[in-house]
């Protein structure tokens, strides 16, 4: 991919492309003509303060445009627009990676660089994740919509001179007063991505829904015994909403949802992470399901000690469980294989699936 500087020559190709696609999350999400030609005669795209990369994939395709803004400050600031159809295909943190090395690569020595957008806007939070920026801000209340009439939240990312430099990312501390010690035990970075000796294991993306789908349908009469969501039939709809919900719990280190793929056929194999999180210990829980046709191969045993080596090693974990039902023989020969210790059963703790009779739950751990 690379970055070409747009000229003023370029003109009626700005406004075909910024009027042909959607921008959802920017304040004007359909721009007209009259506007866009007004921003250009004023400066917006082309002077001291700013200037305009088509971004274009290695077939010289264009698929996105930039405009970085605020040039002649120390810090920086971008818009990042990707084409409608170029949506899904990774350009977005690739194109962001190329934002920072022209910034970072200009003669004045820029401190920083920074981007904003709506909270709820998980493509272009996972951009600056995988480009390396820190989410440094979260302003409520502070996004307008025109097109609702409305206030979202707002988030700021970041990127320091000296994490590119050093190829680092730092997470903010927040120590404000009134926080103390408690905020030392800072949250860590968390690699969108890692692996076993035979999968690739990573954050689910929204592109995965069709793969999650199918390996529930074809699971669900083993998965039903034992897991909430295979009760009925799944729906394609509400597994693309559930992948939403969990990247952006990802992103936000709520809850650490993770896919499994084979690194020889690149198939989804099934779903693991890590949930029930106490950074303050830091502790995890470890759930996982499997699509059954790729049972009997050790490969859920293989993803949960890559797992649970992640967390405490990546993570800092002093402590990580997996629960189960005492009934659920298979999930416990996996804890068992992994190198869990069964701490012990609670008696009645939990009703089964359908709700209709009273189970037990093992609790297995490995701690630091």
């Amino acid at each position: 991919m690379k970055l070409r500087e747009w000229t003023m020559e370029e003109q009626e190709q700005l406004i075909h492309f910024l009027t042909t696609n959607t921008w959802p999350f920017h304040g004007n999400a359909h721009p007209e003509r009259e506007l866009i030609e007004k921003t250009i005669e004023d400066g917006g795209y082309e002077s001291d303060e700013v200037k305009t990369f088509w971004v274009q994939n290695d077939e010289d395709v264009i698929v996105g445009i930039v405009k970085i803004h605020d040039l002649q400050d120390e810090i920086p600031l971008f818009d990042l627009r990707i084409a409608d159809r170029y949506r899904g295909f990774g350009y977005g943190p690739k194109a962001l990676r190329l934002i920072t090395e022209f910034v970072f690569g200009m003669p004045e020595e820029k401190i920083r660089l920074e981007g904003h957008t709506r909270q709820d806007n998980l493509a272009m939070r996972k951009t600056f994740e995988r480009a390396g920026f820190v989410k440094e801000a979260h302003l409520r209340k502070a996004w307008f919509s025109p097109k609702e009439n409305s206030y979202y939240d707002a988030v700021t990312y970041g990127m320091t001179r000296e994490d590119f430099l050093a190829g680092t990312t730092t997470p903010v501390m927040w120590e404000d007063a009134g926080f103390g010690e408690k905020t030392k035990k800072r949250i860590p970075n968390v690699p969108a991505e890692f692996e076993s000796e035979r999968l690739i294991i990573r954050m689910p993306e929204v592109e995965d829904a069709l793969d999650v789908w199918n390996a529930m349908r074809n699971s669900q009469p083993a998965l039903k015994e034992w897991m909430p969501f295979a009760q009925k039939a799944p729906e394609l709809h509400a597994t693309e909403e559930n992948l939403r919900q969990a990247i952006a719990d990802f992103i936000t280190r709520k809850d650490l949802r993770l896919h499994m793929f084979s690194k020889e056929t690149g198939e989804f194999v099934g779903s693991t992470g890590l949930h029930r999180i106490d950074w303050a210990i830091p502790k995890f829980e470890i759930g996982y399901w499997l699509d059954t046709k790729f049972e009997g191969q050790g490969l859920m045993t293989e993803a949960v000690e890559r797992l649970a080596g992640f967390a405490f090693e990546e993570l800092n974990a002093r402590r990580v469980e997996i629960r189960c039902d005492e009934k659920n023989v298979k999930s416990r020969s996996v804890a068992e294989r992994a190198g869990f210790e069964l701490e012990g059963t609670l008696k009645c703790d939990s009703l089964s699936v359908d709700g209709k009779q009273l189970r037990n739950t093992c609790i297995y751990a490995k701690i630091k």
